[in-house]
Order: structure tokens, then C-alpha cells, then sequence
């Protein structure tokens, strides 16, 4: 089995190689940035950067990105979602641009990681009125091996990422998907789709444009790559799971809740999952500052710590507190 850290050396390794420098990970709470309440993605820290500020480290850079995300808090409890997670990037702050990414992506996915190259599918954006269709990434894609039939166009609500906030950096998209199953769900099973086939495993962004004050889209002086590839569901497809709580990250939490409740994980997989993401989610928060409140992001902890409780009392815990503990330090 290939473990999660065997995945986090790889990719940086493969990266420094290239040119590029390791920088941290930025805390989960924003620093100097009100536009946001918990960092959701790798660019957060980078922004002034993305706009054309000089970085210390160079052009190219490499991190491990903890990451936060509650838009779609609802969909936790199935296989793939979670709301905290691990987001392993590469960034060109007006270096290389979309032929070395993809490239580099590719390169990445199937001689590093030996995942089969017939089973990866490509999403670009389809264009619309701030930008155009992104037929350059899909004519590279096809390039290194992605035959038309495998490669998709979406509009801006699928394949174009940003700003973080209401303004800044943004572009378009293109995704990379696996195919878990190999079986279609009907004529219209394609990546993005809902069915558990496909996995998005990682997204390289374009940092073309700027969306200013009025909304419009302004063509940034130096185009920029951030690209990022979710470790939670990589780890999944790598090791052939079509379910991300069955890998070494979520494995040691799903058996003390088992152990505390007396169930097993099948038959009872939602709640075992939303119990296990809420809390590890809440043990990061906590350990980035944050404590229970009724507002912004102490709100969002506190809400998670309740989600956690709800499903805790639905498999019959009653001592929630000292069981959510135990769990905390699984996670530790």
C-alpha cells in the first residue's frame, strides 16, 4: 500500500527537481486577509504574489496546504468530500505556464504514481463572456496522450477557480479525473457527474485575469500556474479504494469509533464519516487559535463540534465529550 507521507515526498521531490522551492503551509486562519474566514485553498497566502509582488523564494514554488472548506459541508458523510484537507501545489508566479503544468501534471500521475493513463479524463472551461474557451490546455492534453473522447468543457461554475474573495486573482481551469469503477452509470456518465464513478484528483488553475472592484475580468500583467491535487482522495485512487475513509488517514479514527460504539463501519458509513471529518477538522481549527463562538469562524468550529455530537448521540454515544477526546487524539 502506498502510504500518504510516500505521496507527500514524491510530489515535492518531483517539484524541487524542477526548479522549484518548498515554502510551508500558511495557517488555516487567514493572515491579513478579511476576505475570507479560514484559508480554503493554497493561493491565499500567495495572492499578493499571484498580482505581481516579488516572492523571497523565487518563481517556482512546492507546498503542503492545510486547507478548510464548509460551502459544501452537506455533502461530508459521503466518499469523497471532507472539510478539512491536504492540498499539495505547485505555483509559477510568471514562469511556466500551461505546457509545463500539464506536462509536469501528467508526468506526475502516471509515471510517479503509476496510475493508469487510460483512466484519467480532463475538464476545461468552455469560455463565456469575461474569457474565452480554453481550447490551448485541451490541444496540450492531447498532446501527452488525452484523446478528444476523454477530455470535457465546462462553464465557469466547474472549471474556473477564484477569486478567494470578492476580488483578485482568478482563471480558468482544467481538472483531472480518474476513473474509479470503469462501469458508466447511463449515456450522460461523465466526470463531474454524481454517480461515484469518477474522482477529481487535481486541478491546475490559470492565473490570467483579475476580477476588480466592478466585476470585471482584467488580464493580469504575467500569467501564473496553482495547481492543486487533494491528498485525502489521491491516496484513495492510488491504492485502489473507491471510498477515501478506507485509507491509513481515516482508518485509525473509523476503528475507535467502531470500538466506542459497538458498530461497524459498514452499514453505518455516513455518520462514521461526518464524525470523523468533523472532528479532525475541529482539532486543526482549535489548534490554529480558534475557540467556540457564535459568530464568523468560531461559529463554523462550533458548528462542527454539534454536527459531530448529532451523529456521536445517533450511534449511541452518550459520553460524546469523552469520546470525541479519544478521537481527538487519534488525530494528534
Amino acid at each position: 500500500m502506498v502510504s500518504a507521507n510516500d505521496i507527500r515526498v514524491k510530489y515535492l521531490k518531483f517539484f524541487k527537481d524542477r526548479g522549484h522551492v518548498e515554502i510551508p503551509s500558511a495557517p488555516l486562519v487567514p493572515e491579513n486577509d478579511p476576505s475570507v474566514l479560514f484559508t480554503t485553498a493554497g493561493m491565499h497566502p500567495l495572492v499578493p504574489y499571484l498580482l505581481g509582488q516579488p516572492h523571497s523564494a523565487g518563481k517556482r514554488l512546492v507546498d503542503i496546504q492545510k486547507c478548510l472548506r464548509t460551502d459544501d459541508i452537506d455533502e461530508v458523510g459521503d466518499t469523497i468530500h471532507h472539510t478539512f484537507f491536504e492540498m499539495l501545489g505547485n505555483w509559477s508566479l510568471g514562469d511556466y505556464f500551461k505546457e509545463d503544468a500539464i506536462a509536469w501534471s501528467y508526468e506526475f500521475l502516471t509515471k510517479e504514481l503509476n496510475l493508469d493513463p487510460n483512466r484519467i479524463y480532463i475538464t476545461c472551461f468552455a469560455g463565456d463572456q469575461d474569457a474565452p474557451k480554453d481550447t490551448e490546455s485541451a490541444e496540450i492534453w492531447k498532446s501527452v496522450g488525452i484523446p478528444d473522447e476523454r477530455i470535457f468543457f465546462y462553464p465557469k461554475k466547474d472549471n474556473w477557480w477564484g477569486p478567494a474573495g470578492a476580488t483578485g486573482p482568478c482563471g480558468p481551469d482544467t481538472e483531472m479525473h480518474y476513473d474509479m469503477t470503469q462501469k458508466p452509470h447511463g449515456p450522460d456518465c461523465k466526470p463531474g457527474c454524481s454517480c461515484g464513478r469518477f474522482s477529481e484528483i487535481w486541478n491546475d488553475v490559470f492565473m490570467q485575469y483579475n476580477k476588480n472592484e466592478k466585476g470585471q475580468f482584467e488580464k493580469l500583467p504575467k500569467p501564473n500556474v496553482d495547481t492543486g491535487m487533494g491528498l485525502e482522495r489521491t491516496l484513495a485512487v492510488v491504492n485502489g479504494l473507491d471510498d477515501n475513509y478506507l485509507t491509513e488517514l481515516w482508518q485509525p479514527a473509523i476503528q475507535k469509533i467502531s470500538q466506542l460504539s459497538g458498530l461497524q463501519y459498514s452499514g453505518n458509513e455516513k455518520p462514521f464519516r461526518i464524525i470523523a471529518d468533523h472532528i479532525r477538522a475541529a482539532a486543526f481549527v482549535i489548534c490554529d487559535g480558534v475557540t467556540p463562538s457564535n459568530k464568523e469562524r468560531g461559529y463554523i468550529l462550533r458548528r462542527l463540534i454539534r454536527r459531530a455530537t448529532l451523529q456521536l448521540n445517533r450511534l449511541g454515544i452518550k459520553s460524546y465529550v469523552s469520546a470525541a477526546g479519544e478521537l481527538v487524539d487519534v488525530f494528534i
